[in-house]
């Protein structure tokens, strides 16, 4: 994510293992998508910028699961963060 171009928009998802589907546990505009980027930062989570799947789940209220229609998208995106987190670990680049 370009540091100079703050988002329009932001999404933060969680899972845990046993959960039906990941869960929209924050979503904002301007300064509070600013924020959760931020946050995301402090903490290592990763960050991964796609404004159109964005724009779907700022469609999905805060605290409930993503639709069955976000299922592929998300299994996408969550396979790619397991691959990361996996070369971390082992300590590639």
């Amino acid at each position: 994510m370009d540091k100079a171009r703050p988002p329009a928009n932001a999404v933060a998802l969680a899972y845990q293992t046993g959960d039906a589907a990941p869960r929209v546990v924050a979503k904002g505009r301007g300064l509070v998508a600013e924020q959760i980027v931020a946050r995301a930062r402090e903490h290592g989570v990763h960050i991964h910028e796609s404004r159109e799947l964005v724009a779907l789940l700022m469609q999905v209220d805060l605290d409930r699961n993503i639709p069955p229609a976000l299922y592929r998208a998300v299994a996408e995106l969550l396979a790619w963060l397991y691959h990361i987190e996996n070369a971390r670990r082992a300590g590639e680049p």
